[in-house]
């Protein structure tokens, strides 16, 4: 999907749902690129609830095509198969620019992989801001599509995940992606 695709096809901002193999995620979307991506909550309210929270006047709307490839591809990789989500543009208007440093770094790396969040703040050449790239992550309004689920804490602790279902999804989205083979660097991930 490319950002021009967004913007001829694109109405101003909408939002949708759509399902997965873990349920029902949410979708938001602008001129330029996804606004956001929720995982399921509890139910379909709160998903959209979570998703309003990212652009308060966003409503439900009919799915243009680059938005339906990206949902696409979501699917693909919560079923364990494999699917390209960097090139996904996002509409990052409204997240400050050490979180956007946080997120493109994410985005690097590659599925199953995993990397501490001091290697991260390295990556982001912000050394020593661990705490820094984690409040980051908590933020980060494009769950899966910037994988801070491939973010783990130092000796191998998964740390933390903000999206519904916490550290149990996080611990499921990388066993998906281990499951489809995935050939990147790995940590073990020690559950607790």
């Amino acid at each position: 999907m490319d950002a021009g695709a967004m913007s001829a096809a694109t109405p101003a901002y909408g939002m949708a749902l759509f399902d997965t193999a873990l349920g029902r995620c949410g979708i938001a979307w602008g001129p330029v690129g996804i606004v956001g991506l929720q995982l399921p909550g509890r139910d379909d309210d709160a998903t959209r609830a979570r998703l309003r929270a990212l652009r308060p006047r966003m409503a439900d709307a009919p799915v243009p095509e680059p938005v339906r490839r990206a949902c696409a591809a979501v699917a693909r990789l919560l079923r364990g198969d494999a699917a390209e989500l960097r090139d996904v543009p996002l509409d990052m208007e409204a997240v400050p620019p050490f979180d956007r440093s946080v997120y493109a770094a994410a985005r690097a790396v590659a599925p199953g992989a995993t990397v501490t969040y001091g290697e991260l703040a390295r990556r982001c050449g912000t050394p020593g801001a661990a705490r820094a790239v984690g409040g980051a992550l908590a933020r980060n309004p494009f769950a899966v599509i910037v994988p801070c689920h491939r973010v783990v804490a130092a000796a191998g602790r998964p740390g933390g995940f903000s999206a519904p279902g916490g550290v149990a999804v996080k611990m499921r989205l990388l066993a998906i992606e281990r499951s489809a083979g995935s050939t990147g660097t790995t940590l073990p991930v020690h559950p607790g």
